[in-house]
């Protein structure tokens, strides 16, 4: 079990993610959560913590403690996105990113899909340094992605609990879904909801899918990174359907994929450095063959 959960992966895996993740973080706090700024505006009596709120002496929120969080939070996680003091960064962005949650949810409704991004970011400080292109494999790198991956297959399979638990067989049967697309569906919901017994189908589906997520801990990596694909193509059938987005859930799951593949800026560079070739080419110069010698005797391309 142990050697499982620690399984190596390379250090540019965990540099990708890292930087990956802190970006979101940014995103979220000025593209998706911006309204938690608005709390301000609420009376202080409706501010009803967690109970980790409760727990931990937290100040009520007011515009001098929401905006100095914003901030602070977004210049941390951009400087944590670059990799450098990972640990004195990362542990500083967890505890921010937290008290933001605490914000943002204390107001009557909590979404599960940030477990995965909070774990995310609670185990990343513990991975050590990792630069992007590092082939390096890192055991400790490895226990927070797999952390990551576990919390990313709870939230579905704990999810599938609650509904069951609550809702009981009459989730599946009910009208959820219909429910949901007369709130906030879109044409396309329209068309699905048009044809009989479509919705029952797939709220069983949906349930099926969520229960036997954690087989995709039982399959190769070729059929894992399918497995995967599908896990992103049902979050955006949801989003063009009833406009539910899930999108801390689908960072934190990329900890399933081999992002060290995946070097923007490398990728810049060559493009960069091929234009300014381009460039320096006397007009009407037929451009070299990869391979080809120059006149220096050198190869030219890459």
């Amino acid at each position: 079990m142990s050697r499982w959960l620690t399984e190596a992966v390379p250090r540019g895996r965990v540099a990708a993610f890292r930087t990956l993740i802190y970006l979101f973080v940014a995103a979220d706090l000025v593209v998706f959560t911006p309204w938690v700024r608005t709390r301000v505006a609420v009376p202080g009596e409706l501010y009803q913590p967690l109970l980790v709120g409760r727990l931990l002496p937290l100040p009520t929120p007011t515009p001098a403690v929401v905006a100095a969080l914003f901030w602070a939070l977004l210049l941390l996680a951009l400087l944590a996105a670059t990799g450098r003091a990972p640990r004195l960064l990362g542990w500083t962005v967890f505890a921010l990113y937290f008290e933001w949650m605490i914000v943002a949810m204390s107001y009557g409704k909590v979404d599960h899909d940030r477990f995965g991004l909070l774990v995310a970011l609670a185990v990343l400080p513990t991975a050590g340094r990792a630069r992007h292109g590092d082939a390096t494999r890192t055991e400790a790198g490895g226990w927070a992605l797999r952390v990551t991956q576990i919390a990313v297959i709870c939230t579905y399979f704990l999810a599938a609990w609650a509904k069951l638990r609550f809702g009981g067989l009459d989730w599946l049967t009910g009208s959820v879904l219909a429910r949901a697309i007369i709130r906030r569906g879109t044409e396309l919901a329209d068309l699905i909801a048009s044809v009989p017994y479509l919705l029952i189908v797939a709220q069983f589906g949906i349930v099926a899918f969520e229960l036997l997520s954690p087989v995709v801990f039982l399959l190769r990596e070729r059929w894992r990174l399918a497995t995967v694909g599908f896990f992103y193509s049902f979050h955006l059938v949801t989003m063009a359907t009833i406009t539910i987005s899930f999108a801390p859930h689908l960072a934190a799951m990329t900890a399933f994929l081999p992002l060290e593949h995946v070097r923007p800026v490398v990728w810049a560079r060559r493009l960069f450095s091929r234009r300014g070739r381009d460039a320096a080419r006397p007009a009407g110069a037929a451009p070299a063959l990869a391979g080809q010698a120059s006149a220096a005797g050198r190869p030219d391309g890459p």
